[in-house]
């Protein structure tokens, strides 16, 4: 005889009724998490986590069978895993889940959750939502991003505390521009440093603007700062991936929780402790506690909350670049089309056409 079905769990979240499915099914077996958990967290830095997605259209990774040992993210190059990326809105939605309609490169679109109340985020993880990934647009303009956002990704051979030397200097010359930006950690191994900014351009120029400051980053500290798209020339560096600033590129939102066993969460940081923490200070366990000392740190990026930056020094950078060094475009995402102004995109151990030393 089989064992009887934990009925489902009815939970208040500021005034909606949001039900939680098999409430006892493990999300993350090593710790002992469960669904229920998952949702009671993302509840317990509701602010946190409804101000990183307010009104953002928002693509869901969706873990229904949980973390386990061997489970697959299905990816545009193979679609079977255990997991996946939701863009469109679940069928079945609530009616007060609100959406923004994004066009991808291709050209297609999709209605995405926009999340606008925190029983959208409590419903969404009871779908196995662990990580959001929202856009830097707002849902009443979803063609001009009201963020940078500054990716410092370790390559081989480097780590955290990599990325966590060269981020004061980002914060440096982010100042000379009269910027300000938020850092968080990614969950893993790299930093994440928001920027608001004036949404007043376009994804293309807002990349460009990434191009430039991530230029000027590397030209300061060529040892430790890379640009190279390709894996292969970046060495033992912190890459600056500028093409999160490209069109339908995400990153984790702030309070997501991140795929690995040891359920740790994207956490805002102050720039006074970014030298002192490590990625696995902040999990699904420890975060409520943190949340509930320190606030929200993320809440300078809460939509149309708080002044918003020009990026017309960094266009002005990018102009310089290209005038006075001959510094052009930088390649693209394979799945987008061939973009204007682009070089070729042809890893270099396989272009025949490359000057050979």
């Amino acid at each position: 005889m089989s064992p009887s079905k934990v009925p489902a769990v009815e939970l208040e979240v500021e005034g909606r009724t949001v039900r939680v499915s098999s409430p006892d099914k493990l999300y993350f077996p090593e710790l002992g998490l469960t669904k229920l958990d998952v949702v009671q967290y993302f509840v317990s830095v509701g602010d946190g986590i409804l101000g990183a997605l307010l009104d953002r259209p928002t693509t869901l990774e969706r873990w229904p069978k949980g973390v386990f040992e061997g489970a697959k993210l299905a990816t545009r190059m193979d679609s079977t895993g255990d997991a996946f990326y939701q863009k469109r809105v679940p069928q079945g939605a609530p009616d007060y889940v609100r959406t923004a309609r994004i066009a991808f490169p291709s050209g297609r679109t999709a209605d995405e959750v926009a999340p606008s109340e925190l029983a959208v985020v409590a419903w969404a993880a009871n779908l196995g939502t662990l990580t959001f990934h929202p856009w830097p647009v707002l849902g009443d303009d979803v063609e001009s991003p009201d963020q940078i956002r500054i990716d410092l990704d370790p390559q081989p051979g480097t780590d955290f505390s990599d990325a966590a030397r060269v981020a004061p200097h980002v914060r440096e010359l982010l100042q000379e521009h009269g910027m300000e930006g938020t850092p968080k950690t990614s969950g893993g191994r790299g930093i994440h440093i928001f920027v608001p900014i004036e949404p007043r351009w376009s994804f293309v120029e807002a990349r460009r603007a990434t191009i430039a400051f991530g230029r000027e980053l590397e030209r300061r500290m060529p040892s430790e700062v890379t640009m190279r798209w390709w894996k292969e020339e970046r060495g033992q560096k912190i890459f600056i991936d500028y093409n999160q600033m490209a069109r339908d590129r995400t990153i984790a939102s702030a309070y997501s929780i991140r795929t690995n066993p040891r359920a740790t969460v994207s956490a805002p940081l102050r720039w006074d402790e970014v030298a002192d923490v490590a990625p696995d200070d902040f999990t699904v366990r420890t975060m409520p506690a943190r949340f509930a000392e320190v606030g929200d740190l993320f809440a300078p990026l809460v939509a149309r909350t708080t002044p918003r930056y020009s990026i017309e020094s960094l266009l002005e950078l990018a102009e310089r670049q290209e005038s006075d060094e001959g510094e052009g475009d930088l390649p693209y995402p394979p799945e987008y089309p061939k973009m204007p102004g682009e070089p070729k995109r042809v890893q270099p151990s396989k272009d025949r056409d490359r000057p050979r030393e």
